[in-house]
């Protein structure tokens, strides 16, 4: 007999689910073994908290639909600050939860799941019978996957344990994706803004990370300036025009070529006010353009010139088949400006004064140094906090698969689980977590999962002993509730079975170049102790919106 739960994880098997993550209690036990069987790579996690993180970033980072697996209740409650972030982040993934047989209103394990997946902005999906079991599976695949949501497909324990009805192979079969296309309108429209401006610029967000060679090449032919939000951060690396992060993260020069743009496209990005600084990166007289697959992000965020609905792979390829027939323009792209690009548009070449003493470093000098010791070839996560400024502008990434960026819900504690889903997402890279104190030991049971899985993750954890944010944000006020004895963290590392070393210096950082030329099979966790900055430039930014 042939099972709903086997039936459920033969079919998202055959599907092709990249990987699963997940903690195992008696409710998903047997449809987490029928991924296994069915060859889905599967990993264990010690909280579901820090599995929904992996699997976010799995997915972010390799292209492929991630599943997360948790039991009935509270294995989905446990998972619900990492899910909250895939579905506020867009992300492709499919959480398939065990959950009470209908009927059981007494279990302790009773909760509204559909309810509360609808409250954090994923789509509830369930298994409703053995009938319906293929057939709702192939729902959810293809509303994660076409549609990149992040969606919840309960199956009651009484479903998973009925015989499943036979299913065929043309039940599993999905109709391709296909690319919205623009209205010749709206690309009529786009090519005359783009043909007025003298100073363009692109930003490119989430929804372009798959138009990288489009966009660059329309950029090149109407004479724009490159740029990323956040979450894009590396489309663009080694172009000699890629002004890196647009908003909060950006360097005075990035930040002055895009307040001076007098047409600002934004490809997939919705120009929020992290992107934009609060509207601050948009001059008086700039024409704004989006492009996106959803009409409801168009304006949503700030007032546009012109909404284009369309993909924008397809909406950049329409509208330079209609510009080739005007060459290539200069405009923004002048010698002047790609020489100041190459030699100031990033954060590490812009001069700042060393606050290092001979017990704390200096947060920019520590990066800088350990830009240029790590190999190129990394995958950088980031947590969320007051620190997280110094590796997301100082340390380069090789592409849009290099930067693991999750911060759309703002919650710390999910870089760890997000830098073990990054680097099984990207085996052939070096994979760098870079962590606050606070959000490192909030998800530190994580580290016995990446000892256990053997990675050779790099942990910089940048450790103030506070939360720096509320210390920086709330100047005079009474800090006891946020601020610390120190802790031993490298000491912690080594507890979990990781190499741990202590950073006050730069000469302490040797240690690390020891431990990259050994290699080891397991993390290396970097416990640096780093001097106040008073108050990060981009944490003075986010808290305007608070």
């Amino acid at each position: 007999m042939t099972t709903v739960a086997e039936a459920v994880g033969q079919t998202l098997a055959q599907l092709g689910v990249g990987h699963a993550f997940g903690v195992v209690g008696s409710g998903n036990f047997h449809l987490t073994n029928a991924l296994r069987r069915g060859g889905v790579p599967f990993t264990a996690a010690r909280h579901e908290g820090g599995a929904a993180s992996m699997a976010d970033a799995y997915a972010r980072m390799s292209g492929q639909l991630a599943v997360l697996t948790t039991h009935q209740g509270c294995g989905l409650t446990n998972a619900v600050t990492g899910l909250t972030e895939a579905a506020k982040s867009r992300t492709p993934l499919l959480a398939v939860t065990a959950d009470t047989q209908a009927g059981a209103v007494r279990s302790n394990f009773r909760i509204d799941q559909d309810g509360l997946a609808r409250s954090i902005g994923a789509v509830a999906e369930r298994v409703y019978s053995p009938a319906s079991a293929v057939a709702d599976t192939v729902r959810a695949y293809r509303t994660a996957v076409h549609e990149r949501r992040t969606v919840v497909l309960s199956v009651p324990l009484d479903v998973q344990a009925a015989e499943a009805s036979p299913f065929h192979e043309a039940d599993l079969s999905l109709p391709p994706a296909q690319a919205i296309r623009p209205d010749a309108a709206s690309v009529s429209a786009l090519v005359e803004l783009l043909s007025a401006a003298e100073r363009p610029v692109f930003v490119a967000g989430r929804g372009a990370r798959h138009a990288k060679a489009e966009l660059k090449a329309l950029a090149a032919q109407c004479g724009a300036l490159l740029a990323t939000s956040a979450v894009a951060h590396g489309l663009f690396a080694g172009d000699a025009f890629n002004l890196g992060i647009s908003g909060g993260f950006s360097s005075p020069l990035s930040a002055e070529l895009i307040r001076d743009a007098d047409l600002i496209v934004a490809w997939g990005c919705t120009l929020n006010m992290w992107t934009m600084r609060h509207g601050q990166l948009i001059g008086p007289e700039t024409k704004v353009v989006q492009v996106d697959v959803e009409d409801a992000a168009l304006g949503s965020n700030r007032p546009i010139t012109l909404g284009v609905r369309g993909d924008c792979a397809q909406t950049a390829d329409d509208v330079l088949s209609v510009w080739h027939g005007q060459g290539p323009v200069m405009k923004y792209r002048t010698p002047q400006v790609a020489e100041a690009i190459a030699q100031c548009s990033l954060w590490r070449d812009t001069p700042t004064l060393d606050l290092s003493t001979h017990e704390r470093i200096d947060p920019r000098v520590l990066s800088r140094a350990l830009d240029d010791l790590l190999p190129r070839e990394r995958v950088v996560s980031i947590d969320s906090g007051n620190f997280m400024g110094y590796p997301s502008t100082y340390l380069s990434v090789p592409d849009e698969f290099g930067f693991c960026f999750t911060q759309a819900f703002q919650s710390i504690g999910l870089g760890l689980g997000s830098a073990i889903g990054a680097a099984l997402a990207q085996p052939g890279r070096l994979p760098v977590l870079g962590s606050g104190d606070g959000g490192f030991l909030m998800a530190i049971s994580e580290l016995e999962t990446a000892v256990r899985l053997k990675l050779p993750l790099v942990c910089i954890i940048y450790n103030d002993a506070a939360y720096g944010a509320e210390v920086h944000h709330f100047v005079n006020d009474d800090h006891a509730a946020v601020r610390f004895p120190d802790t031993d963290l490298a000491a912690l590392g080594r507890g979990f079975g990781a190499d741990g070393v202590t950073v006050r210096t730069l000469d302490d950082l040797n240690a690390v170049r020891d431990w990259l030329a050994a290699a080891p099979p397991r993390p290396l966790v970097i416990d640096a102790k780093i001097a106040s900055d008073g108050g990060a430039w981009w944490l003075q930014e986010a808290f305007k919106g608070h």
